[in-house]
Order: structure tokens, then sequence, then C-alpha cells
């Protein structure tokens, strides 16, 4: 019987991404850009915790959204509320953005007045970590009702984040959810990781993220 060839896609699908990532990243550093890639499931908390990153550095960057999602504006409108720049990205009925996808929405977005790129992923666990969308960081939410042990069964998204933020503390007391030990599960996946407990929406940490982005943009810009 004759050999079938085997052609490795998925290998070859990633490494055209990354050559695309890489030069995106380039040329966003050439223009003064800094782009964060935000992730997170479905219902962390992105949007809330974007609207008080907003709140907290507006006066310090140019910021424009991208809110990449399945369907709908709602996001996109919510962050508009705010004065930033905004707009919404259809996916088509996928659950990630790749690099490509990434330039298209910054042409969208149009960046000749934006110093700070926010990119709030797809919400999904999987599908976001897998690709490198040409971002200068990467930030993921993990909310306190989602449980401490998400490090442990989605490992390469907390291996591929430069931050974590546990999101919805205010909630601790009424969720078995131990905040040491998630903590801990981080750092088995990401002992680089930056952990740094919130709560979107009374502003309890925001500073200190804030802090954490403004200090990278800062970095960033210096090199």
């Amino acid at each position: 019987m004759d050999k079938v060839k085997v052609i490795e896609i998925k290998q070859s699908v990633f490494a055209a991404n990354d050559k695309q990532a890489d030069e995106l990243r380039s040329e966003l550093k050439e223009k003064g850009i800094f782009l964060l890639n935000l992730m997170s499931s479905p219902g962390a908390g992105k949007t809330t915790t974007l609207r008080a990153t907003i709140a907290a550095l507006k006066d310090e960057f140019k910021i424009g959204v991208m809110e990449a999602d399945i369907d709908s504006d709602v996001d996109a409108k919510r962050i508009a509320e705010t004065g930033a720049k905004a707009i919404q990205l259809h996916t088509g009925g996928m659950c990630h953005l790749d690099a490509g996808m990434t330039r298209q929405g910054l042409e969208g977005l149009g960046t000749g007045d934006v110093e700070l790129a926010i990119l709030e992923n797809v919400g999904n666990l999987v599908c976001p970590a897998e690709f490198d969308t040409g971002a200068s960081k990467n930030a993921m939410i993990l909310s306190v009702p989602e449980g401490e042990d998400k490090p442990l069964k989605y490992p390469l998204m907390f291996s591929v984040c430069d931050v974590v933020l546990i999101n919805k503390i205010d909630v601790l007391p009424y969720f078995d959810f131990n905040l040491e030990k998630c903590v801990e599960y981080i750092r088995m996946r990401n002992p680089a990781a930056t952990v740094i407990p919130i709560c979107a929406k009374t502003g309890e940490g925001i500073d200190v993220w804030a802090d954490w982005l403004r200090g990278e943009v800062n970095a960033w810009r210096n090199k």
C-alpha cells in the first residue's frame, strides 16, 4: 500500500502567524504604539476592567480599544462611553484573533492618534492563547467564580501571559476559592507572571494594575 503524504497544517499555520506577528510588532514599535492583548473566559470582567483601566490612564495615554466578539457591538458601545476610541471586531464564528486579524483591526481603528492600543480578545481560555497577535504584552483575567484550578486546566493560557488579574475579589467570601493556592498554580505554569488581585467593579487593585501597565508602556518606549 502506498504511503500517504501527511502535512502538518497546524504547525504551518502557527509558523506563518508567528512571522506576521513579529512583523506587526516591529511596525507598531516604529510607530510608538503599545499593543496589549487582553484575554479571559466569557464573563470574567474584561470590559468592566477595561473601563476602569481607561479611567485610570486616559490622562496619560491616547487609548484605542478593539473589542472582538463572534457577534454584537455591546462591548464597543460600553467602551466608547468612556471617551476612548473604540471599534467592534466580528470574527465570523472564530474563537480567537491572530496577527492578520489584529492588523485589520488596527487599520480599522486608525492608529494615528493612539499610543496604547488594547485588544479585548474573544472570550475563551483555549484558542486565543494559541495565536500570537503581535502584542507587546499579554494579559488575562481570571475571575473568582471560575475557580482556583483554572491554571491547571488551561496551562497554555497562563503560560503565555505577562500578567494575570484575579478579578471579583469582592465575592471571595461567597466562593470556595483559595487565593494563595491559585497564585501557586499560576506560578507553576509561569513563574515570571505578575499576579494582581482586583475588583473592577469597586476599583480595588486597579491602581496596582494601572501602575503595572504604565510601567510596561514606559519601559517599552525606552527600549
